[in-house]
């Protein structure tokens, strides 16, 4: 049997990541409450790009840094999903661009509810203060590590 392991005694990067994982769960199951139990972690790689942008398979093959093949295949996934479509380029016809459908922009708005409620469980059990510190904090471990442009920018990609 293995030894158990403190939280406090791991390092912040296991800890960072652990965290994550456990906020990503129970976002999960949030979002399965309100109806959208199909949406996965991996698709809002996808979804950051769809949220203001009408991009081809091809620009988005590009952003996420994936082959054309795997793009078209995480698309059509969320076309059978009904949280994306493809559809005509306002000026060419013949270029196919992704967009968020209705039930998209709901799934988005679940997620960012469901953020928001953990926010406030959080703060509730911390104190604003304490978290706004820890996320400041967050924010600042992030810039260290090149991370904030990406974020700014909605170009989360997936770890290789």
């Amino acid at each position: 049997m293995p030894h158990p392991v403190e939280p406090q005694q791991l390092d912040t990067a296991s800890l960072a990541l652990f965290v994550g994982l456990a906020a990503s769960d129970l976002i999960q199951e949030r979002m399965a409450a309100e109806g959208f139990g199909d949406a996965r972690f991996s698709h809002g790689y996808v979804f950051q790009h769809l949220i203001d942008d009408r991009p081809t398979v091809g620009e988005l093959a590009t952003a996420l840094d994936m082959t054309q093949q795997g793009a078209s295949k995480a698309v059509a996934e969320l076309e059978r999903l009904g949280y994306a479509e493809r559809v005509p380029d306002d000026r060419d016809a013949r270029v196919r661009r992704v967009r968020l459908t209705d039930r998209g922009h709901a799934a988005v708005n679940a997620a960012r509810a469901a953020r928001a409620a953990l926010d406030e469980r959080l703060a509730a059990r911390f104190g604003d203060r304490r978290l706004a510190e820890h996320r400041a904090l967050l924010a600042e471990v992030l810039d260290e590590l090149g991370g904030s442009d990406a974020v700014r920018r909605r170009d989360i990609r997936p770890p290789r």
